[in-house]
This record gives C-alpha cells, structure tokens and sequence, in this order.
C-alpha cells in the first residue's frame, strides 16, 4: 500500500478558495479508448480542467510549469509567455502548446495526449534555446487539484515509492497521482495562496523553500521540480486517475493511479513505426474512429479536411464511456474563473445540444454514436413525455432546472433523421416519440425559457423546432391515412 508521508502537513488550512479556469479553451482532447476515462481540456497556454472517470466529473483545476533562474526572472506559464496551440495530426486529438518566454531566450514545447489504455494524461516537455541557459533553469510543475469538482475538502501528500517521490490528492474515494520519467526533485504540498509552489516562487521571487510532505482539508496545490540531468531538455509528466472504495478492512488507496503512472513512463511517448508508443497508439485510435467517414468533395474545405476532421473527433470525445449516448454541451465551466467548487458547467446533458451533436455526427458518417445518443434520451426521459433542462450523465437533472419546449423537439427530429437514414437498428423509438409530441402539445407553445435560457414566452426559435419535431412525428409515427397521431398521444 502507498507511504503517505504526513510528518511534515502544511500550515494554514484551508487555504484561499480557487475558482475554475476559463471557459475560452483552445483545445481538448481524450483517447479514442473505453479504457482511458479521461479528458482534457487547454486556454491561455495551460491544461486547464481534466475529467475523470466520467465526461462531466473534474478532477483538476489546472496544471501549469513555473520556470526560473532563481535570480532574475520568475516565469508563470499563463502569464509569462506568448503561446500558441496547434494540432500537429489532423485526425487525432493531440494538441501541442508551443511558449515563447517573454523577454528570456527559451521556448516551452507540450505535447499532450491520454495513454490509450489508462486513465492517465501525458505531457511531453521540451525545452528550447542555447544549452548553456537551459542548464541554469529550474522547472516545477504545479497542480491545482479540484477532485469530485471540489475544491475545498482535498488533500495532498508525498509518496515515497521505489520509483522516486510521487505526489498524489484525494477527496473521498478519487485520488490522482502525478510523476515524472526522470523523477522528481523538490516536492511540496501547500495550500492556494498561503503556502503553495506559485506563492512559494512566484509571488516570493525566489527558488522554494517549503518542502511540506502534506495539506490536509482545504485547497491545495502540488509542487514538483523536474529532476533534469544537465544537457536534458525532455521531459514526460504523468497524471493519472483511479477510484478506490475503503472497506471496513482496507482504507482508500491511490495504488492503482500509482501503478497507471508507473506504466506509463515504463513505454516510450514517441518512437519508431512498428513499434508500440504512447503517441502513435493514441494517433492511431483517431484515426480509425470512424470506419466509414464522410468525406467532403475534394477543395471544398480548402484545409485537407483538417477542420472538418477535427470537428468530428471533437464532438465524438464530448461522449461519456461508461454512460453509452450520453454526449454532454461542452467541456468547459462558463465564467470559471469567478465559480468556486461544483458549478452547473456544460460538461452536462442538455438535451437539444445533445442532439445537435448526434446529427452532425450523423453527417459526418459516424452512425453508431447518434443511435447511442437517442437510446439515451430515450432512457432519460421523463414519465409525462419531457426532458429536463439539464441533467447529469446518471439522469439527475441540476436542481431548479426550467422547461425548454425545444428540448422536448430535438429528440424527436434526431429518431427521424435515424428513421430516414434506416440506421435505427432494432430500436423502436415509437414510444419515446409519441410522449415527447404528447408533451409539446399540452405545454405548448409558449415556453418557460427560450434556447438562450432568459426568457419566456413564443419563442421563433423554440416554435420552429416544435413544429419540426411535430411534422417528423406525424410523418413516422402517426397513421399514414389522416396523418392523425395514436391514442398513445392523448
């Protein structure tokens, strides 16, 4: 069982509350792999929130390098550097965040992926410029963790393990663990704002000088520096996830995100064709996610397809793993940066965004995915015929939720783009359909909120989607004589 070291806790709990990051995200990413539950997300040059297990459960706030002289200057990754993100493989979801420093002769280069057979993000480091100033370089990687979407309650800890230190967080039963290939050098456990790495060096201006082994019960943070070797300019960093349910015998463990992270850094990230790495296994279940894909006539896009491509992988990765159909809004927290703790993010289900997703994958030629979407809704519907607003991958609706008479329509007019794409399988949405029209019908036309979710009243928007899902259902689902719908409906 992992030593957590816990002779030497941090003063100061429970720190300063810590918001969310912003929802403004260059990129996000995830492996096209049920084993790796896992997502990712980037903005202003830093990871920003990560998921885990689930699509609409984060783990993290953000994860960030602090680089120094120890003399002259004190670099924050967000605001020291100018950045730019690029997608060096079209058809993949990797992402690469390229740094210049400001005012110092160095680049930072990321490249980041998920280890397709783990719940495990990696990082590839590489730093640029003259040999003699990289060697004077201290780099620290600092984690902000926010596990079960909370903030406040975690807990950090070193773990000394025969691989080198490691630091690990908890909160309940979800630990993360975080590693280096070339280990680690100084670590630190703080809380936000009193004693953590960014106020240690950052704030300080100075090389770290608390080295706490834990911080119990607050917000946290997670300092490491990076063991670099001189004339070593790469680095991998690995983060990973696990669930561990104590017994009445056996406490809550981070074993296994410890075991994932030592995996991990046992293989390559990047290596010859013909042989396994990180990086091409990753590439490589992109490329083959959809079997048969629509391809665009050849010069419409005027990119290769790059942005055609990538907006179809983009939407495929905004789908759970565990809860098949489920495809949340967005990953991101809209105004993060002034919301603390569980916030009604898009990393939710709504039902009309859903849907819109679940069609463009449909044009796109993904056909498996839009039919997992509609048996979900299907399954989440409500008794009298509605959906919820908003409502988490389990179907728990978010509390006070209001009724959007579009979202009664969107699953109706996805069951009939599947109906006329004759890729409905053996599912019968009849039911599910006539409720649906049966709710429209006595609700509305007038709506309690309007697709922008402020106002109420007759809607243009919300109309013609109302009338769209009507149409769809008496052209399927009602008797092709009077166009009359069932006595199911009334």
């Amino acid at each position: 069982m992992a030593n957590l070291l816990q002779s030497n806790s941090a003063p100061g709990a429970p720190g300063n509350p810590l918001n969310w990051s912003r929802a403004d995200k260059d990129a996000i990413g995830t492996a096209h792999s049920l084993s790796s539950q896992v997502w990712y997300t980037t903005a202003g040059g830093v990871l920003t929130e990560i998921y885990f297990p689930d699509v609409d459960t984060p783990q993290v706030r953000d994860l960030q390098l602090i680089i120094t002289d120890g003399l002259t200057f004190f670099h924050d990754t967000q605001k020291d550097f100018t950045y730019q993100c690029t997608f060096p493989e079209p058809k993949a979801l990797s992402f690469q965040l390229t740094s210049q420093a400001t005012g110092q002769p160095y680049t930072v280069v990321q490249d980041v992926i998920a280890e397709p057979g783990a719940s495990c993000l990696l990082v590839r480091t590489t730093l640029q410029g003259a040999q003699p100033f990289l060697d004077k370089l201290h780099v620290y990687a600092l984690l902000a963790p926010h596990m079960a979407g909370y903030g406040a309650e975690n807990a950090a800890y070193r773990v000394s393990t025969q691989n080198g230190d490691r630091l690990v967080a908890t909160r309940a039963n979800y630990w993360l663990a975080l590693g280096a290939d070339c280990g680690f050098g100084m670590t630190s456990c703080g809380f936000v704002g009193i004693n953590d790495g960014w106020t240690d060096i950052i704030a300080n201006k100075r090389l770290p000088v608390w080295n706490y082994d834990s911080a119990k019960g607050g917000y946290v943070a997670l300092t490491a520096e990076i063991k670099r070797a001189p004339g070593q300019n790469e680095f991998v960093l690995a983060l990973a996830f696990c669930i561990d349910e104590a017994t009445p015998i056996t406490q809550t463990s981070p074993n296994n995100a410890l075991t994932a992270i030592s995996e991990a850094l046992s293989y390559p990230f990047d290596g010859p064709a013909l042989t396994y790495s990180h990086l091409q296994a990753f590439n490589q279940g992109w490329k083959a996610a959809v079997p048969t894909p629509f391809v665009p006539k050849p010069g419409t896009t005027g990119d290769g397809d790059s942005l055609f491509n990538k907006s179809r992988n983009i939407l495929l990765a905004h789908e759970d793993k565990t809860a098949d159909g489920a495809l949340v809004a967005s990953l991101s927290i809209p105004w993060g940066q002034t919301i603390t703790d569980l916030a009604c993010g898009y990393h939710m289900v709504w039902p009309r965004d859903m849907c819109q997703s679940a069609i463009a994958l449909l044009a796109a030629g993904e056909e498996d995915a839009p039919l997992r979407g509609l048996m979900f809704l299907a399954s989440s519907q409500s008794a009298d015929g509605s959906f919820h607003q908003k409502f988490f991958i389990d179907g728990e609706p978010w509390p006070g939720d209001c009724s959007q008479l579009d979202e009664y329509s969107f699953p109706v007019i996805l069951a009939y783009h599947l109906s006329e794409a004759g890729l409905l399988q053996q599912f019968d949405p009849t039911g599910m359909v006539l409720a649906a029209a049966r709710a429209l019908i006595i609700n509305g036309p007038m709506t309690q909120q309007e697709r922008w979710e402020e106002l109420e009243g007759y809607s243009p928007s919300t109309l013609a989607s109302n009338i769209a899902a009507l149409v769809c259902a008496a052209d399927k689902w009602a008797d092709p004589t009077t166009a009359q719908f069932s006595a199911r409906i009334r």
